[in-house]
């Protein structure tokens, strides 16, 4: 009985763990105008946003001025493995129609930012840090 009760306890102090969403993590962003960062997704209202957690350059790791911002913007759920929201490009400071693709295993992410209504869009793969 007692085996049963440390289970139950267990099950449900990880169960947030399983049961995040897949978008949830730090991912690193191709590199744009000559740097990357970490982006760590999390929950937001209405779905999930991405906050700029690290940046790099050439001579590695150094502190961008975007640090903290945030360039994933309420990206909510359109179907298995995809989301919809906006996307903040920092390096011209625009705002985008953004969209997200999960590879089946979660490790990748094909983020995209659009305009004409979705029509003509850049993409990036990013890649799962945690």
């Amino acid at each position: 009985m007692r085996v049963f009760a440390i289970s139950a306890v267990l099950a449900t102090l990880t169960a947030g763990v399983v049961n995040a969403d897949p978008i949830e993590g730090v991912w690193q962003t191709e590199v744009d105008d000559g740097a990357y960062a970490h982006v760590t997704i999390s929950p937001c209202n209405p779905g999930f946003c991405g906050i700029i957690s690290r940046t790099f350059n050439a001579d590695g790791e150094y502190q961008s001025p975007n640090l903290g911002e945030m360039i994933v913007i309420n990206m909510v759920p359109s179907g298995t493995n995809k989301y919809n929201g906006q996307v903040w490009r920092p390096s011209n400071d625009q705002i985008y129609i953004g969209k997200v693709t999960l590879k089946s295993s979660a490790t990748k992410m094909d983020l995209r930012g659009c305009v004409a209504g979705g029509l003509i869009c850049a993409k990036q793969k990013w890649t799962r840090l945690q």
